[in-house]
């Protein structure tokens, strides 16, 4: 069983895992509106694995005895600009996220949970990837600046992205 500071934290953090998904899915959107195909499907991607990690947490806390309470998610923001203006923007939330996984693992640590804290070094992990995987296509795109003919090639690039459904692997 987990405790009420360990629940809420959870609770919390799915929220932001639900939020990053409906993010994702609107600057998916936007990229299919200027025509980035690739860049639409890589973020769409992206969101479906955002789903998978506040699914992961959902079945953590049921399966520590605990209650799942879905908060509201807020509407992400809409208005984006250039890919590059994106990634950063992109880049800049999941550094957010890194750090509520932090706080969540300092909390596991201050509850004294073990069993949560081996849980969650599974996240910590996986916002490293996140966080790599964003600042790969951030420099690609600072290499290139405006050249129309590279953001086609990266365009062709991530749209290769496959899913690949994100399963907790304790």
């Amino acid at each position: 069983m987990i405790s009420e500071k360990i629940e809420n934290i959870l609770n919390e953090q799915i929220n932001k895992e639900f939020y990053s998904a409906y993010l994702y899915l609107a600057i998916s959107a936007h990229f299919d509106e200027v025509g980035l195909k690739g860049f639409s499907d890589w973020t769409r991607i992206q969101a479906r694995e955002e789903v998978d990690h506040g699914m992961i947490l959902f079945d953590y806390i049921i399966e520590r005895q605990g209650n799942v309470r879905l908060g509201q998610i807020n509407m992400p923001e809409t208005n984006f600009g250039s890919p590059i203006e994106v990634f950063k923007k992109i880049y800049e939330h999941e550094k957010y996220v890194t750090d509520s996984i932090n706080c969540v693992a300092n909390m596991t640590d201050e509850e004294c949970d073990l069993a949560t804290r081996y849980f969650i070094n599974w996240y910590i992990k996986e916002q490293v990837e996140e966080e790599a995987n964003v600042d790969d296509v951030i420099k690609k795109l600072e290499l290139f600046g405006d050249e129309k003919c590279a953001l086609y090639h990266l365009d062709k690039e991530l749209g290769r992205r496959e899913y690949k459904m994100h399963s907790y692997e304790g």
